[in-house]
């Protein structure tokens, strides 16, 4: 296993690096370690809050399991409105942990005062600032939609790439590249682009000052973690819609 880490470390995957990063070695496997420490923060925070909803339940909600089965509702109201009625089930969770790991990143690096905790280099921030997290999160979402569309047609899906006429096949090839691009960068820019602004207005004037820009970016950053959940759940649907067509020709 650690032979196959080693040939991964030596593919030339980014020559670039911004800032400093604390990395975690495995084998001459670097990972970077803040991310995964703040992607653990997160996932803890959803498991303690999913522990809570649901230790003492009750025929009548309140407090945190009312909270937690409002959010229920909106997730399968969700993947609901993007697959349809038939659909929707097997991909909810899918659907529901996309948006919770995104909603909860994006508000963390908000609310949490990340900047902090020291570590010894760099510096810790919300999962979602990091391109390598948006990336993966991106790729698991081209995943979800071809295997969507391989289990509904087998090969046949492939076919959908030559339709309606052979001549587009280049261009479905592409996009199938740009989805997860789009995915990614969408997130990415606009998670790091808020905290950027929010930290030169937060240096550069009173604090009073940034606390309504702080506010939209709480707003942005939900709508981020909406529109990354709704489109996954349309890759995923437009990988079906014609067997859907044919079952009800």
């Amino acid at each position: 296993m650690l032979n196959g880490l080693r040939i991964l470390d030596t593919l030339p995957l980014a020559a670039l690096e911004v800032g400093k990063h604390w990395y975690w070695e495995i084998g001459n496997l670097k990972l970077h370690g803040q991310v995964f420490l703040a992607s653990w923060v997160v996932i803890a925070l959803l498991i303690i809050a999913s522990l809570l909803a649901t230790r003492n339940i009750q025929r009548v909600p309140s407090g945190m399991q009312n909270f937690m089965e409002y959010v229920l509702e909106f997730l399968r109201d969700l993947a609901r409105t993007q697959l349809g009625e038939k659909h929707y089930r097997p991909w909810l969770p899918f659907i529901g942990t996309l948006f919770l790991f995104i909603f909860v990143s994006n508000w963390s690096g908000s609310l949490i005062p990340w900047r902090l905790i020291e570590i010894p280099e760099g510096e810790l921030a919300a999962p979602t600032n990091d391109i390598n997290t948006t990336v993966a999160l991106a790729l698991l979402t081209s995943l979800a939609y071809f295997y969507a569309g391989l289990s509904k047609k087998g090969l046949g899906y492939f076919a959908n790439y030559v339709q309606p006429i052979p001549v587009l096949l280049p261009i479905k090839i592409l996009e199938d590249f740009t989805k997860p691009l789009s995915l990614s960068f969408r997130l990415f820019g606009n998670i790091l682009a808020d905290e950027l602004v929010v930290a030169v207005l937060v240096f550069l004037v009173p604090l009073f000052v940034p606390l309504p820009l702080m506010a939209l970016g709480l707003f942005t950053s939900a709508i981020q973690a909406l529109v990354f959940a709704t489109l996954a759940g349309a890759y995923i649907h437009e990988a079906i819609e014609s067997e859907e067509e044919e079952e009800h020709a």
